[in-house]
């Protein structure tokens, strides 16, 4: 748990509350009554959490937010704030605050956000704990695996090595104990193809051999005068290298790496023969053990519930466990943002590219799409792979799902705003009841029923908005049994439309029915349904009069059917659709029309087709329109209506 936490607030009465409730808590408090006091104390002490309140003289709470996260970006900020600063809360989580709690500040909900800000800091301390080791693993191996293969690469030196060997031969012994503290088998051989000096480690694991012939160490082919390394390179005047198994002192063989180089005279023959054999028994052992280790941090993340990368410089996918490979089922060597957003194209806030750049780790959140076309929110922790020079070869990225969690966050967040919508609402649904019910009453008494005719519009419009409002509400809070029903196709489409087309007339808008004669009945709950359907030829009819570029704007409304479906088609040549609107347009709270939409339309729509066992395909061209396709089935078996009500 964090152990320091800083409280900022204009009001003393608050941060005396606050300062006794965190120091039970076992939190080492300072309090602040302004932003620019706050700062001082940050950077005298850097407290891991900062508790603020939004609004607050000489500095507010977004102003400092801001100021920290510039200066520490892994300090956890909890913002607090009134009921009616619910832009506010939800701006401050655009700036990367933690959380925020309202006024009057609830123990429980207070210890629920300090647990999410603990939560957060320990998980970046273990990441961090976890590559720091991970990167020590790497080093150490790495460094026992070049040792080994540089043995294997002696042989690359032996030829410069002979031009001096020219002043050792006269001097056999003197000339070898060069060699005593090399960790590999030398020895010297005579145009006789007789061993004629060795190095110290020559004699303790294969024996004295000086005497005997060059051929007589192995246990394989070699072991004749002719087919020996030594017996090629005087045959062939040039340096040999193979693999070959020599005979040690126990009886055993070992596989070694031999290398020999020729030793001339000054007439250029051949006079003496270098042989240097690096023993492999080491370098497999040490291959082994790589690959157990490799195998062992595979199925350790293969195991962990989060995805983990690790990516090259050109942000390709060099490695990857196996929960990521099952969600978004990349090949190795395609970039991340193809897996992550499916446009190939990098992001230019890339927390691997920054940590590139910038050598350290980083964290980000972000939305990425899997390719079940599922949205997922993750958080993103990298860390540098760096090589012995220091330098960042490779970054490792771990991502953690955390869906749930910012759903019922945003859920939270939004519920206030929701509530400060439906009120405004409500207030202009009353205020035209009460201007429809005065020309009603008004007609009434003056017997005009022109006047009569258009209060009772007026109250009719109104009463529909109110229970699309409800309807609305209703399945944003809670889902309800659905009320069955034979209903006859193009009753309830010719209702469902009379809802939209004087609208659409009203802003020029071609309004056409395309309605199959023969599509007989289906079995749903009208009145749900049918305001699902009206969100989408509503969301039609907004692409038509956003779209400028066009002269004439046509909606098409069709019915059609097939063995056991009734189809609904709804295309528009409005403004159309990118791509990341198309994946993400069923989610809750999510609008393309910015302050105008609540985010609770379509993701309704789509709630109330589901529930019907029905679905519903998108098509859309930016520039072009959209197509709507729902598909509902004629009947629904008894078992899923029960289901359902159960």
């Amino acid at each position: 748990m964090a152990d320091r936490i800083l409280i900022v607030d204009d009001e003393e009465d608050i941060r005396v509350v606050l300062k006794i409730s965190l120091s039970d808590l076992g939190y080492e408090v300072y309090t602040a009554e302004n932003g620019e006091e706050a700062l001082r104390i940050i950077e005298e002490v850097t407290p891991p959490i900062v508790l603020t309140d939004i609004r607050m003289p000489v500095m507010d709470g977004i102003e400092l937010l801001r100021k920290i996260k510039q200066e520490d970006p892994e300090t956890e900020v909890i913002m607090i704030t009134g009921h009616g600063d619910m832009d506010l809360a939800i701006e401050s989580l655009k700036h990367e605050a933690t959380d925020f709690i309202t006024k009057p500040i609830k123990d429980e909900v207070l210890e629920i956000a300090l647990k999410r800000a603990n939560e957060r800091i320990t998980m970046r301390r273990q990441l961090r704990e976890y590559t720091e080791h991970l990167e020590d693993l790497v080093q150490e191996k790495s460094a026992k695996l070049v040792e080994a293969e540089r043995l294997l690469a002696v042989g690359q030196v032996v030829e410069g090595l002979s031009s001096a060997m020219k002043n050792i031969v006269e001097d056999l012994e003197s000339g070898l104990t060069y060699f005593n503290e090399m960790p590999c088998f030398v020895s010297i051989h005579s145009s006789n193809n007789e061993v004629v000096g060795t190095n110290q480690l020559y004699k303790e694991r294969l024996g004295n051999k000086i005497g005997r012939g060059s051929w007589e160490i192995y246990a394989s082919s070699a072991d004749s005068q002719g087919n020996c390394p030594v017996g090629k390179t005087f045959s062939t005047g040039k340096g040999q290298r193979r693999k070959e198994r020599v005979k040690n002192l126990n009886g055993g063989e070992l596989p070694v790496m031999v290398h020999t180089a020729p030793i001339r005279n000054r007439d250029g023959e051949v006079e003496l023969v270098l042989e240097m054999a690096a023993d492999l028994t080491e370098v497999s052992r040490l291959q082994e053990d790589l690959l157990t280790c490799q195998q062992r941090y595979q199925l350790l993340f293969d195991a962990a519930p989060c995805y983990f990368t690790v990516q090259d410089r050109d942000l390709k996918l060099m490695a990857a466990n196996k929960k990521f490979l099952e969600d978004f089922g990349m090949n190795f060597g395609s970039f991340c943002s193809q897996a992550y957003s499916h446009d190939g194209e990098p992001h230019p806030e890339c927390p691997v590219w920054k940590t590139f750049e910038e050598g350290e780790s980083q964290q980000a959140e972000t939305v990425v799409t899997a390719k079940s076309g599922e949205q997922y929110n993750v958080l993103i922790w990298t860390a540098p792979i760096k090589n012995v020079a220091g330098e960042v070869t490779h970054v490792m990225e771990m991502s953690t799902n955390i869906t749930q969690i910012r759903q019922l966050q945003d859920h939270l967040s939004s519920l206030g705003l929701l509530i400060g919508s439906i009120s405004h609402g409500i207030k202009g649904l009353l205020t035209g009841l009460d201007g429809g019910m005065y020309r009603l009453e008004s007609g009434f008494e003056k017997e005009d029923q022109e006047r009569i005719k258009e209060g009772w519009e007026i109250v009719r419009h109104m009463i529909g908005r109110i229970r699309s409002m409800s309807l609305d509400l209703l399945y944003y809070a809670k889902e309800r049994d659905l009320q069955w029903e034979r209903t006859d196709v193009l009753t309830f489409a010719n209702d469902v439309a009379l809802t939209v087309e004087p609208k659409a007339v009203g802003h020029n808008v071609e309004f056409v029915r395309a309605f199959d004669a023969a599509a007989g009945e289906f079995e749903v709950d009208g009145g749900v349904l049918a305001s699902a359907l009206t969100n989408i030829l509503e969301n039609a009819l907004d692409a038509c009069i956003q779209d400028d570029s066009k002269k004439t704007h046509k909606i098409t409304f069709g019915v059609r059917q097939d063995k056991d479906n009734i189809i609904f088609d709804v295309s528009d040549n409005g403004i159309g659709m990118d791509k990341e609107t198309r994946e993400k347009m069923f989610t809750l709270f999510y609008s393309s029309k910015g302050s105008e939409g609540t985010g609770l339309g379509l993701f309704i729509s789509n709630k109330i087709i589901e529930q019907h066992e029905g679905s519903v395909q998108v098509h859309s061209t930016p520039g072009e329109g959209s197509l709507f396709t729902v598909r509902m089935p004629k009947i629904l078996p008894d078992e899923i209506k029960t289901l359902q009500k159960d």
